[in-house]
């Protein structure tokens, strides 16, 4: 309902009366999670089972319970989500027998543990790459997209300010919140920290001389866009992957025991896996976002202001500031990073821990050569450089080869 009331008019309303913001603000509190649109409030609990015999994991056996748009495409959206996390359970209690295996150096069954995480993640790829079967981009990218803007770093899209809660009060602050993204499911946080991968702020490069630091633990945290995205999640998800972090020590153990090769290869499997899992997704927010912003700029530029209705959102925002033709756009709030470079480093750093040199090789390489294209991307190196914009969790930017709402 707030989502639907700021984003549902020609342009956007950056105060939230009594009536939507006192019992969405309740609620919120009570729920552990920040007044605005999160990958929980859309995704997790907002689905239901068709049949109660049958699996949750499977796409034709759910239905959402909201939408903003009542559009097949938007639901579609929501549930492929839905089933990756169904799917994607499991993993939770493989991955902390295998720890507790670790413990007392069972080997064999850190092993196979690793082995069946590596099969699941390829299973949760090919879920992912379903998007394409019932989401058109055309109706994400400008009917169902601009709902799930928050508003931080929003001013291009009509929230310079961010959002006023109105209590009644009167001294209500401006808030700003990012809005929904995948980057706050915490099982994709929990593949991380399992296999122990660190991710950097955006641009930092690798510290080599505190690899000897860890002592059985994941990677020490940074402040990052992922952990600020933890505080979007419900509150038991959060505690949980701050213990889990407090536990986990698979990536140790291997490094403690690369002599045994079918152990290490099934750790390699799962890095593997979960890069190959984060290339997949690179390609679709590229297909459902970047590919669509230059088709809107095309177009917005081959009419007269006068030839459609004048419509403020995170859609039009990019195009609107660029018709001028003056260049570049420059990236506008503290805490933007550039999106290409975010999506690159976080699938870089997903393979560092890799053991075997050739298998790292293999995993860095960019298989696809200059000129070649992509069934759903076409030619890519064929674009001229894009602006910067803004993206809907409120830090990421769009340039020419890639882009999205969220990472993975």
């Amino acid at each position: 309902m707030a989502h639907g009331y700021i984003w549902g008019g020609d342009s956007p309303s950056e105060r939230l009366p009594p009536a939507i913001s006192v019992p969405l603000l309740h609620i919120s509190d009570y729920l552990e999670v920040l007044p605005v649109a999160t990958y929980a409030a859309v995704c997790l609990w907002n689905f239901k089972p068709l049949f109660e015999d049958e699996h949750v994991d499977n796409l034709e056996n759910l239905a959402t319970l909201t939408t903003f748009t009542g559009s097949i495409d938007e639901s579609w959206f929501y549930l492929v989500s839905v089933a990756i996390e169904a799917r994607g359970a499991p993993i939770l209690p493989l991955m902390l027998t295998a720890i507790e295996a670790a413990r007392i150096n069972d080997s064999a069954i850190v092993t196979a543990c690793l082995r069946r995480f590596a099969e699941r993640l390829d299973d949760l790829g090919t879920l992912l790459q379903r998007i394409h079967e019932g989401c058109d981009p055309h109706v994400f990218y400008h009917r169902i997209r601009p709902f799930l803007a928050g508003s931080k770093n929003m001013a291009e899209a009509g929230l310079p300010n961010g959002m006023l809660y109105e209590d009644g009060t009167g001294t209500e602050k401006f808030r700003q919140y990012s809005g929904g993204s995948n980057a706050q499911s915490s099982i994709i946080q929990f593949f991380d920290i399992a296999l122990g991968i660190e991710h950097r702020p955006t641009g930092e490069k690798k510290d080599l001389s505190s690899e000897s630091e860890l002592e059985g633990m994941a990677p020490p945290s940074k402040h990052n866009f992922l952990l600020e995205m933890r505080k979007y999640m419900p509150g038991p998800h959060r505690r949980f992957l701050e213990d889990f972090t407090m536990v986990a020590n698979i990536r140790d153990y291997v490094e403690a025991n690369q002599g045994n090769f079918e152990l290490t290869a099934a750790y390699d499997a799962c890095l593997a896996m979960l890069r190959a899992f984060r290339d997949k997704h690179i390609n679709v927010v590229t297909r459902y976002i970047v590919l669509k912003t230059r088709e809107s700029r095309s177009h917005s530029r081959s009419k007269s202001p006068e030839a459609t209705r004048h419509k403020v959102n995170i859609a039009t925002a990019s195009r609107q500031d660029t018709d001028d033709y003056s260049g570049k756009k420059k990236l506008k709030g503290t805490g933007g990073t550039a999106l290409l470079p975010f999506l690159k480093q976080a699938r870089d750093e997903t393979g560092e821990p890799i053991l075997n040199q050739w298998a790292k090789r293999v995993a860095s390489r960019e298989f696809r050569t200059t000129g070649q294209g992509d069934f759903f991307l076409g030619k890519l190196d064929e674009h001229p450089d894009e602006e910067i914009e803004t993206g809907l969790a409120g830090t990421w930017t769009i340039d020419d080869n890639a882009g999205g709402i969220c990472h993975y």
